[in-house]
């Protein structure tokens, strides 16, 4: 499956200037390489559960066995509006944040079920950022309009290669507006703000750990490993055919060239939401479930399989990529290629098409070598470019395997369309990559520092909703 980015799909503002950015996501991706992550945040991110939480701890409230729902209760029936400890967010609030995830999906369309599940999902993101802000806030840490302004400047550079100016005429184009994106920028400068000063300064590792993480690293060389995308619903015994319904809906839209980052975002009740789903790289004995385990197995690059029950709800896996540890991959070869393509006339004959691919078919099998692709090619007006620094893994997956099997001179099966004629790759020289060495001492220091960041982060965002008065309109 090819997954389509908007250009704003997925957006970091922190970016290159935070090393708390990075550290945050090196998280919950890195701190699971090499199949070295203790798998516990996965677990509980699996079970619907945040660090500590007891799956009997309903039992304390002694709720009577048959009870009523008194008035209207439906969350599914609220306007999309809210007041966090005072502060208003609209429903134009909701509809520009919105507007910025369907632009970003804008090949496909959704359903009012599944808009108005979206909707939701936003709200429940635009309180979390209130709430990040009013504490940093409180904090006397308040994120100046300088800073954001600089910050919106550089997603425009980066996305658009323009001044903000063209960046603000793309979102108000999609339905959105420059001040959700710089209220979303402001919200993450914030929370990164905190999370630097009230949580990573008190997070510790010990020189123990980072030798035996080392030491394990080591023991598992050449085992495989993968990258896996997640999406976790959580469902309860009343709500699971629901939630069902809700996950093969995703599914649907995802095989119909939905962002699975974008949906990972918004619908995904693990920890790793904040990533778009990804697991980083993992052992799959770390999914800690059979049923996960021998569906990612099943799995190539590229493909996805859901929703799967699990304890605790339905998980949907995407498969992003596989390798082996320690050991160099064979599509990270650079490569020296020539591409010969010969175009057919606007509305030819299939059959003359055909003729005129079995001929350039036979003539490419003729040439011995790249130094005779001009000449040949020439022969029956097929066109020759070449590139003499790609690697395999740029490629796409079905030409990938093709390559990994040439030797130099040779080249792939025809491959094409009648509408965009026949072309074939020819390889002329190949790099192989060196092994590479992993993580070194520190590079392993700061995952360790970042998975626990990482659960803290959870825990503080966890008590600011506990601590907060929110009124629903």
């Amino acid at each position: 499956m090819a997954l389509r980015m908007g250009p704003l799909q997925d957006i970091h503002v922190i970016g290159s200037g935070s090393k708390m950015k990075k550290r945050t996501r090196l998280a919950m991706m890195a701190m699971l390489a090499a199949g070295l992550g203790t798998g516990a945040a996965y677990a509980q991110s699996q079970q619907g559960a945040v660090p500590g939480a007891d799956a009997g701890a309903a039992d304390a409230f002694n709720f009577p066995e048959n009870f009523t729902m008194m008035g209207e209760t439906d969350p599914n029936s609220r306007r999309a509006t809210a007041r966090v400890n005072g502060t208003i967010i609209t429903g134009t609030d909701v509809d520009h944040r919105v507007a910025l995830i369907l632009a970003a999906n804008q090949e496909q369309q959704i359903s009012p079920e599944e808009e108005g599940r979206l909707r939701l999902q936003v709200l429940r993101n635009l309180i979390d950022e209130t709430l990040q802000i009013q504490e940093a806030t409180l904090q006397k840490m308040v994120v100046s309009r300088e800073e954001v302004d600089q910050s919106y400047a550089r997603v425009a550079a980066e996305r658009f290669n323009g001044p903000p100016a063209r960046l603000d005429e793309y979102l108000r184009t999609v339905g959105s507006s420059p001040a959700s994106l710089k209220r979303q920028i402001e919200g993450e400068l914030a929370w990164d703000r905190l999370l630097r000063r009230n949580v990573s300064p008190f997070v510790n590792v010990s020189s123990n750990e980072v030798t035996e993480l080392f030491e394990r690293l080591q023991a598992t060389r050449g085992t495989e490993q993968y990258r896996i995308g997640e999406i976790f619903l959580a469902a309860t015994a009343e709500n699971r055919e629901a939630i069902q319904r809700n996950g093969q809906a995703i599914v649907d839209q995802l095989r119909q060239g939905g962002s699975f980052v974008a949906y990972a975002r918004q619908y995904s009740q693990a920890s790793t939401a904040a990533v778009g789903g990804d697991l980083g790289w993992i052992q799959l004995a770390q999914l800690q479930n059979p049923q996960l385990e021998a569906a990612a197995a099943a799995l190539t690059p590229g493909q996805l399989i859901g929703p799967i029950e699990i304890p605790g709800g339905y998980s949907i896996l995407f498969l992003i990529d596989k390798r082996q540890v320690g050991m160099p991959d064979p599509r990270d070869a650079v490569v020296s290629l020539v591409q010969i393509s010969l175009d057919f006339p606007a509305g030819i004959d299939p059959e003359a098409a055909r003729a005129r691919a079995t001929t350039f078919a036979e003539t490419v099998s003729g040439i011995n070598g790249c130094g005779q692709a001009e000449a040949a090619a020439a022969t029956i007006g097929a066109e020759v470019v070449g590139n003499d620094q790609i690697a395999i893994r740029a490629l796409p997956e079905a030409l990938q395997a093709a390559l990994l099997d040439l030797g130099v001179g040779e080249s792939t099966p025809p491959f094409g369309s009648l509408e965009e004629g026949v072309r074939v790759l020819m390889l002329c020289g190949r790099d192989d990559p060196e092994v590479q060495g992993g993580p070194n001492f520190d590079q392993l220091m700061a995952q360790l520092e970042d998975e626990r960041v990482n659960r803290r982060a959870q825990r503080y965002l966890r008590d600011l909703r506990r601590d907060a008065v929110i009124e629903y309109n």
